[in-house]
């Protein structure tokens, strides 16, 4: 059982269906209890795991992540045509001027895409995995635009690839 699993399986059931309703109140109902911030980290965590699984175990060029997939990626590459997939700079998603270039992108899927605005973890170098020094906190549809986009321009196939390949040594030994 990871870390994960031992704290939620920790906290009994009425304390994760309190977690689990607390979790999907707006962020502007809470101050900076210490607690939320903690199941933030574990939801944005288990969702990190999940996608980097995912990608690892199918091509991604055909993942579908929401049923919104070609509006946001029309709506990226008109707005964003010129960012780095391979490896994110974190000037270009976290600076005044970033924040307010990425606003009005983030906006137009409020209402379109549940949840747009979550805290959502985001690999910086689409080549490695999450850790600590490859990891930026973004929004879902930022996380959302930047991963369709992954997945359609083939950055993300050195994740599959290599899991692949370690699959294959594995059957050959």
């Amino acid at each position: 059982m990871d870390s994960t699993e031992s704290i939620l399986s920790s906290l009994g059931v009425e304390r994760a269906s309190a977690a689990a309703h607390a979790l999907s109140l707006p962020a502007d109902a809470y101050g900076n209890d210490p607690q939320l911030e903690m199941m933030w980290a574990m939801k944005a965590y288990n969702h990190a795991e999940v996608y980097f699984n995912l990608i690892s175990s199918v091509d991604p060029k055909f993942l579908k992540l929401t049923k919104q997939d070609d509006n946001i990626h029309s709506a990226f590459t008109e707005s964003f045509s010129d960012l780095n997939l391979d490896v994110l700079d974190p000037d270009h998603l976290k600076t005044p001027e970033a924040k307010e270039r990425w606003r009005p992108f983030c906006n137009q899927f409020e209402g379109v895409v549940d949840d747009f605005n979550y805290g959502t973890l985001l690999r910086l170098d689409s080549k490695k995995d999450y850790t600590e020094e490859n990891t930026i906190f973004a929004t879902r549809i930022q996380f959302f635009a930047i991963e369709i986009a992954r997945n359609r321009g083939g950055f993300n196939d050195t994740v599959f690839n290599a899991k692949a390949k370690q699959q294959n040594e594995k059957q050959s030994s």
